[in-house]
C-alpha cells in the first residue's frame, strides 16, 4: 500500500522494548505503524508498505542502519528517514546525515525529541509536495502557452494563405462584372452571360472558402441523429453535381442496395465528403492527359459500418504528397487552395470515429476510402489519422466497384 498522507512510519530496531516504546508513542500521535527487527526484514516492509517515514536503530546485528538508509534512498529519494542513536554513536549519525538522514535522535528516546524530528520530516514531505503541486501548475501552465502560440501561429498561417486566396478570387470576380458590364454597354449578350458565369463560379469559390474558415475556427460537437443512408447520398450528389457539371467529367454512382440508418450529424459528413470529391474533380481538372474524366462514388455497407469509396482517374499523388495532404494549410491548388478542406475533412471523420485510407500513384489515380461506423462508438486518438498507401495495385484492388 502507499503512504499517501504520510501517517504509516516503519519502526526498525532489534529491541522488542524499544520497538514497543515507539510504536505506543507513534500511536499516540496519532501514526500508524509497522515494525521490523532487522534491517532485511525492514527493507521488505519498507517495499510493500511505501511509508514515507522510517524510523530506524544505526547498529543493528545482521545489517546497520546506514547501509539501510543507503538502499531506502536508492529505492525513493523522498522518503524522510530519522536515525536512533546511542551516545557512543554519534560519528555515526553525523555520517548518517551524508547519506541524506533527515535527523537523529539519542537514547534513551525523548517524546519531545521524536516529535520534533517527525514533525521536520513532515514539513519537508509537505514542502516538497507543495512544491510538485506548483511544478504541475506550472507545466500546465507552460503547455497552455505553447497551444495558445501555436493556435495563433496557425492563426496567422491561416490568415495569410485566406487573403492570398481571396485577393486571386476577388480579382476573378472582377474580371467577371467587368465583362458583365462591358457586355451591357455593348449589348453583347455573350460576353454578358461570360461574365455572369465566371461571377458565380468566383462566389461559389468564395463561398466554400469562407465555410471551410468557419468548420476550422469552431469544433463543435457532433449533432448526430439518425439518417437514411440512400437519402443522404443522393443529398450529397446533389451538392456535389454542380460543380461536376459542364468539366467533362462523369460522376458514377454505385449506391445499389444500400438501405438502412447511421447514426451521423449528416451537415457535418456531407461538408467532409463534399470537400473529398471536390480534391477528386480538382485532380481530373488537372489531367490534361485524356478529354475526359471518371470520378466513381460508391456506398457499401459491410456491417457495423459504412464505407464511401471516392475515386478518380485524375493526376495522382506521390507518396510525399500523399502524406500531406491532411497537414493544415497543405494545398497543391495553389492561389485556389487554402489548405483547409482535407485537413477539415480528415477531423470530421475522425471526430465520428472513422477513418481514412488514401492510396494514389501520379498519373494513375487515387482512391478514398472514408469508412464510419453506423453507430456511436468510443474514439480514440489514433483513429483521425490517416493511413497513406502508394502503389496501383492497392486503387486498383480498393476501387469502388470491388468489395470493401
Amino acid at each position: 500500500m502507499n503512504d499517501i498522507n504520510g501517517k504509516t512510519i516503519l519502526i526498525v530496531d532489534d529491541e522488542p522494548d524499544i520497538r514497543e516504546v515507539l510504536t505506543i508513542s507513534l500511536e499516540d500521535m496519532g501514526y500508524r505503524t509497522v515494525e521490523a527487527e532487522n534491517a532485511a526484514t525492514a527493507f521488505d516492509l519498507f517495499q510493500k508498505e511505501h511509508p514515507q517515514i522510517v524510523v530506524t536503530d544505526i547498529k543493528m546485528p545482521g545489517g546497520d542502519g546506514i547501509g539501510l538508509l543507503r538502499k531506502i534512498k536508492h529505492e525513493n529519494t523522498e522518503t524522510e528517514v530519522i536515525m536512533i542513536t546511542g551516545h557512543g554513536d554519534m560519528n555515526l549519525a553525523i555520517r548518517s546525515l551524508k547519506y541524506e538522514a533527515t535527523d537523529f535522535i539519542t537514547k534513551p528516546i525523548n517524546v519531545d525529541a521524536l516529535e520534533i524530528a517527525l514533525r521536520r520530516a513532515r514539513d519537508k514531505i509537505a514542502m516538497r509536495r507543495q512544491l510538485q503541486d506548483y511544478t504541475r501548475s506550472l507545466e500546465q501552465i507552460v503547455r497552455e502557452k505553447t497551444e495558445l502560440q501555436d493556435h495563433l501561429a496557425s492563426l496567422g498561417l491561416m490568415i495569410g494563405s485566406v487573403s492570398h486566396g481571396m485577393k486571386g478570387l476577388l480579382t476573378g470576380l472582377d474580371g467577371g462584372l467587368y465583362l458583365v458590364s462591358s457586355g451591357l454597354k455593348k449589348k453583347d449578350f455573350k460576353r454578358v452571360e461570360e461574365g455572369c458565369q465566371a461571377a458565380q463560379e468566383t462566389v461559389q469559390r468564395i463561398r466554400k472558402m469562407v465555410m471551410d474558415i468557419l468548420y476550422y475556427a469552431k469544433e463543435r460537437k457532433l449533432k448526430r441523429a439518425p439518417v437514411r443512408i440512400a437519402d443522404f447520398a443522393e443529398d450529397l450528389v446533389r451538392v456535389i453535381q454542380p460543380r461536376i457539371d459542364g468539366c467533362g467529367i462523369r460522376l458514377a454512382c454505385h449506391f445499389e442496395g444500400i438501405t438502412g440508418t447511421m447514426h451521423v450529424d449528416a451537415d457535418y459528413l456531407q461538408a467532409a465528403l463534399v470537400n473529398i470529391l471536390e480534391n477528386a474533380v480538382d485532380a481530373c481538372l488537372k489531367d490534361h492527359r485524356m478529354p475526359t474524366h471518371q470520378v466513381d462514388f460508391s456506398i457499401t455497407d459491410p456491417g457495423d459500418d459504412i464505407v464511401f469509396c471516392i475515386a478518380d482517374d485524375g493526376i495522382g499523388m506521390d507518396r510525399d504528397i500523399c502524406n500531406r495532404i491532411f497537414s493544415l494549410f497543405f494545398s497543391t491548388k495553389g492561389r485556389r487552395g487554402t489548405g483547409l478542406g482535407l485537413f477539415i475533412a480528415n477531423r470530421v471523420i475522425g471526430q465520428h470515429g472513422g477513418k481514412i485510407t488514401v492510396a494514389s500513384k501520379p498519373g494513375e489515380g487515387s482512391l478514398f476510402r472514408v469508412r464510419i461506423p453506423k453507430h456511436q462508438v468510443e474514439i480514440h486518438p489514433e483513429s483521425a489519422m490517416p493511413t497513406v498507401e502508394n502503389n496501383q495495385n492497392a486503387v486498383k484492388e480498393s476501387g469502388p466497384s470491388s468489395s470493401a
